[in-house]
């Protein structure tokens, strides 16, 4: 045990409440003592459940270990708490790298760029990542939410743990939103069934939520998934609802195909 990970324990059981932990669990998980440090990790998110920092670190813990959907989830947290960080986006690259999906890999390693444009292990991941999308064959199964101007950024299928299936809603951002929103409606579906069942409305088909700028719809094409559908304010609700169901119905044919 080095003197930097004895102070830091020391100082930690002193002081359970310390953020002196973010310094060891990274210090553990560097030396490959990955138990300790995810222990140190969780009890860290568990005193400050709205610290970002914490989530990477648990993140960066997972990946470690090889656990990649418990790593997707604390990076995805990391970055609706605070949507502009380094860390996760990196690691989430990685993350989906590892996995073979290249597109969603790019997707994020672009945005950790964006945030830390003189990181040189991000240029050499963007170079490696690219030339291997350059080389790879198209895709069987095209995202149906990317191959028309009508639907690029505008609409997102996700599934219930809140992970990215196809599309995205990044027309029009400055950072890509599609993961964090997709991690806030991941529920949805589930509080929506529980009630109209609780108001005995029968099944729920639809969720329209108005804003000032952009509209959102909810819908339901699979067991499992959802459905996201972003229009601007002007649209008229009529006109909102035919491209969901357009929407809903393309997406309930990709899936159909992946089966």
């Amino acid at each position: 045990m080095t003197d930097d990970i004895r102070r830091w324990t020391t100082e930690l059981s002193t002081d359970p409440d310390s953020l002196v932990f973010l310094e060891l669990g990274e210090a553990l998980r560097r030396r490959r003592h990955l138990d300790g440090a995810l222990a140190v990790a969780r009890s860290g998110v568990a005193r400050y459940p709205q610290l970002a920092e914490a989530f990477d670190l648990l993140g960066r813990i997972e990946s470690d270990r090889g656990e990649g959907d418990a790593a997707f989830d604390a990076w995805t947290t990391a970055l609706r708490l605070q949507p502009r960080m380094v860390g996760p986006q990196k690691g989430m690259g990685f993350l989906f790298f590892r996995l073979g999906d290249l597109a969603r890999s790019l997707r994020h390693l672009e945005a950790a760029a964006s945030l830390a444009p003189g990181d040189p292990s991000l240029a050499v991941a963007l170079a490696r990542v690219r030339d291997q999308l350059e080389a790879a064959p198209p895709d069987a199964r095209p995202d149906p939410y990317a191959v028309t101007a009508e639907w690029a950024g505008h609409a997102m299928l996700l599934d219930t743990r809140g992970r990215v299936l196809a599309g995205g809603l990044h027309a029009g951002a400055v950072a890509d939103p599609s993961e964090p929103v997709a991690a806030h409606l991941a529920g949805v579906g589930r509080e929506a069934a529980r009630t109209t069942e609780l108001l005995g409305l029968g099944f729920w088909q639809r969720i329209v939520v108005e804003g000032v700028t952009s509209h959102l719809v909810v819908t339901e094409p699979a067991e499992g998934t959802l459905l996201v559908i972003r229009r601007g304010a002007e649209t008229p609700p009529g006109r909102l609802a035919r491209l969901a169901d357009r929407a809903d119905a393309l997406a309930r044919r990709w899936l159909e195909q992946g089966q």
